[in-house]
């Protein structure tokens, strides 16, 4: 097991940026977002370009300082370090997680998606991440899934493996709750905060059930 140093409390709504150009529509539904309770923001743009992924997180670490939010960016680890992001997420197809916590040392956040195999959590912590993710669990707007995930990975992860567990996929506020009880730390979402008419309330929402569900 590796020993990280900053200590993290990744408890709650944890919300993931869609594909969106306007910077300022961005950043407005994230610090609303955030206003309504998300604790941890990550700034994935599939499609963007190196300027507009810039300007982007940029202006998003903007507000989460001023929020106290912890702000991690997905796959772009350079970028992470020109900011001094909190953390970094990585995928399956991304660099690894142990070559992720070597660049940006032992005081970042590195998530690491495990999609619905235990045995990518297991190997996760051991190269030094700060926090597993398991999905998805439900068909989603924004994310194509081959697969579905069984939702007890989430006990079996929580029983054997000292990290926050994150669960993405389709996230709503209703079909979070059986993670939750399963011993989910953090639910992430997309469409379900930024796709409403009111991001603010969406993510009120969902901090109050995760809270009530968590105890």
């Amino acid at each position: 097991m590796n020993e990280t140093g900053k200590q993290w409390n990744l408890r709650g709504l944890y919300i993931v940026t869609p594909d969106w150009d306007d910077t300022d529509k961005l950043v407005g539904a994230t610090e609303q977002a955030i206003k309504g309770g998300a604790t941890l923001v990550q700034y994935r743009h599939k499609t963007a370009d190196a300027a507009l992924r810039k300007e982007q997180a940029s202006a998003l670490l903007q507000v989460c300082r001023r929020r106290n939010t912890p702000f991690i960016i997905n796959d772009f680890v350079d970028l992470c370090i020109e900011l001094d992001a909190d953390g970094i997420h990585v995928g399956g197809t991304d660099a690894s997680v142990a070559e992720v916590r070597a660049k940006v040392g032992k005081d970042k956040i590195v998530g690491a998606s495990c999609y619905g195999t235990l045995q990518l959590a297991h190997d996760a912590h051991a190269a030094g991440a700060t926090y597993v993710a398991f999905g998805g669990f439900y068909p989603s707007r924004v994310k194509k899934y081959a697969f579905k995930t069984a939702p007890e990975i989430v006990a079996e992860s929580k029983k054997d493996i000292p990290l926050p567990v994150v669960v993405i996929g389709g996230m709503t506020q209703e079909n979070c709750q059986p993670l939750i009880a399963q011993g989910a730390d953090m639910v992430a979402a997309i469409s379900s905060v930024y796709m409403t008419e009111d991001p603010e309330a969406a993510a009120r929402e969902f901090a109050r059930l995760i809270s009530q569900g968590q105890g």
